[in-house]
């Protein structure tokens, strides 16, 4: 906008020039070389308005950008506040199924196994929603990026079997998140040395 302006401006006044040469009013190489001062001010005032113009949107950008990163930075501080808000819901059935299993009548196992039982299936069917997944390493071979071996001990199985898991592992989206605490085997040999 400010540069048509002053394309404009120069071409009037060049334009007005020829026309005083042509007319007599000016000398040729004076009128054509060296503005007049009222000619000086109109540009320096087209100069100082496009300055201002461009300092606004400078600062009109300036504050866009900073309301940008304040916004993301919220919206970062609620994901992390509030991203486990699903996973937080569904825990709230397995606790009302623990509520009710603890409401059990006294002397009523069998219910009191059973309401356990339907705890356990509801917190299992919750975790493969959310891509947490249960590892069970009993008979599968000793893995240390998926197991933590507690101890060794002789068995029937081959050496470096899982053959007892005091603590379940578990993976989330793939990531291990808890090894499955185990018992492995050192191999058949050993047994026969003991007795």
């Amino acid at each position: 906008m400010g540069e048509s302006n002053i394309g404009r401006y120069e071409l009037s006044k060049e334009t007005k020039k020829k026309k005083q040469v042509e007319t007599g009013e000016a000398e040729p190489s004076d009128a054509l070389s060296k503005p007049g001062p009222e000619e000086e001010l109109d540009s320096l005032q087209l100069a100082q308005d496009e300055i201002t113009n461009l300092k606004d949107k400078l600062l009109r950008a300036h504050a866009e950008m900073d309301n940008l990163r304040k916004r993301s930075q919220r919206e970062v501080a609620d994901a992390h506040k509030f991203g486990v808000e699903k996973f937080a819901t569904a825990l709230l059935d397995v606790v009302d199924n623990l509520e009710r299993a603890l409401g059990a009548e006294e002397g009523n196992e069998e219910g009191l196994r059973q309401g356990v039982q339907l705890t356990l299936d509801s917190w299992n069917s919750m975790m493969k929603k959310f891509e947490v997944e249960r590892i069970d390493a009993v008979g599968e071979p000793f893995d240390p990026h998926r197991h933590e071996a507690l101890s060794q001990m002789p068995s029937d199985e081959p050496e470096g079997t899982v053959i007892d898991q005091h603590v379940a592992g578990y993976t989330l989206h793939g990531r291990l998140i808890r090894p499955a605490k185990v018992l492995v085997s050192a191999g058949p040999g050993d047994i026969g040395d003991r007795e």
